[in-house]
């Protein structure tokens, strides 16, 4: 088959993708309160229906890893990555429909997981199943990794996959996860978690402005400081500077939010936990707090450990200290890699618009092929109201149009005409 009859193949079978999506999205997949096992069956039955051989693998039962393949040793090799995990639906009350119907509108699908990530999952599965069923020689090959640890981190997926020789020698990786149709994802903020310490003195709370030192109020006067992380820059070559300024324009622009683009290329900050004292009618001897760090590329640990002291020497109090808790560096991929170049041409052919190659603020599972030297993208379907929140959808010709894309865009690296 052609190129065109493949893309031209996916239109005329788009009701076999959409019942697939609806079907993953109908299979709970809670994470971290649920199990994998339902998920990870139905994809294994899918590849095996298909034809195509996989093994399931891994270092945790509970959380799967499944890898399978098609093409020959020679000529480009394609991982295509995606996660069957999902956030937990939270509050039932909140949702407009059953989170777990996989309900199919006229221009919609609906439930959790619908755009992060089963959506894009379907489409990268009716991919792969398209060209190993219609036996198109490809010159390359495309490998398949499905993991269900990616929302609790990933540490028993692809960081596992990556750390165990499933990355050697790949070209190239599509990380199939929601960035909506207008943007190809080419890079990630690092970050690292930050904890504030504080001490005091306790005392019974009837003598607190007296007696006693209250390690609350300490770490308060630390943490009114803390946004000077924020004016922390990110270090960018020339070459990075176009795809730097279009993303910063498409966060504004796609979130309605004058100066969000500073998000792009600054440190950002949230202080999202805060624990202390016993009793209220205790002066608290002991107060801690949580922040997320996400670091632009560039940005190093040194920095924020150099600000860190100033903002400790500016609030002015004794008895604080703090741990950094390293997690990744920024990562990006250059913005004509062969990868970037081909899923860009292909979108603006089929969608009749600019796609931007981008970084984003939030991070996934492609930092992990970066680490490795793979040039990785994400691209997917989504809406992106209701990721992680209530009322998650896709839109239907989202997913139909990134399944073509993914189609058209592995043709042309794998020499197909």
């Amino acid at each position: 088959m052609t190129k065109k009859e493949l893309v031209q193949y996916v239109e005329d079978h788009r009701d076999e993708l959409i019942t697939l999506v609806s079907q993953l999205i109908q299979i709970k997949s809670e994470n971290p309160i649920g199990t994998q096992r339902d998920v990870v069956d139905f994809v294994e039955a899918f590849l095996k229906d298909a034809g195509i051989e996989y093994k399931e693998t891994g270092c945790n039962p509970d959380y799967p890893c499944v890898v399978a393949g098609y093409g020959t040793d020679m000529g480009f090799s394609l991982i295509i990555n995606g996660h069957v995990d999902v956030v937990p639906a939270g509050d039932l009350s909140q949702w407009d429909f059953n989170p777990f119907s996989g309900e199919i509108t006229d221009t919609q699908i609906l439930g959790r997981g619908t755009s992060d990530m089963k959506a894009g999952v379907a489409g990268v599965l009716f991919a792969l199943s398209l060209f190993a069923g219609k036996q198109v020689p490809l010159h390359g090959n495309i490998r398949l990794h499905i993991v269900s640890d990616e929302e609790s981190g990933g540490q028993f997926g692809t960081q596992w996959l990556c750390a165990n020789g499933y990355g050697e020698h790949a070209d190239a990786c599509l990380v199939a996860e929601p960035t909506s149709m207008n943007t190809i994802e080419i890079g990630q903020k690092g970050g690292l978690l930050l904890k504030i310490k504080s001490y005091g003195k306790s005392a019974h709370g009837s003598l607190g402005d007296f007696k006693g030192e209250n390690a609350i109020l300490k770490l308060s006067k630390v943490l009114s400081h803390v946004s000077l992380l924020s004016k922390i820059e990110g270090h960018f070559s020339e070459r990075q500077i176009k795809p730097l300024m279009d993303s910063k324009l498409l966060a504004e622009r796609e979130n309605h939010i004058p100066g969000l683009g500073r998000v792009i290329d600054h440190v950002s900050t949230n202080v999202g936990l805060i624990q202390g004292g016993t009793r209220h009618n205790m002066v608290p001897d002991y107060c801690e707090a949580t922040v997320d760090v996400r670091l632009p590329i560039g940005v190093n640990k040194e920095e924020i450990d150099e600000t860190l002291k100033q903002i400790l020497e500016i609030s002015g109090v004794e008895g604080v200290e703090y741990e950094l808790q390293y997690k990744s560096d920024a990562n990006f991929t250059d913005h004509e890699a062969p990868i970037v170049l081909a899923f860009k041409e292909n979108a603006e052919h089929l969608l009749g618009k600019e796609v931007i190659p981008a970084y984003q603020w939030a991070s996934s599972d492609a930092r992990d092929y970066r680490k490795l030297g793979i040039p990785t993208i994400q691209f997917g379907p989504s809406n992106t109201v209701g990721i992680h929140s209530y009322n998650e959808t896709v839109q239907i010709e989202d997913v139909v149009t990134a399944a073509k894309i993914y189609v058209a865009a592995i043709c042309d690296l794998m020499e197909i005409k």
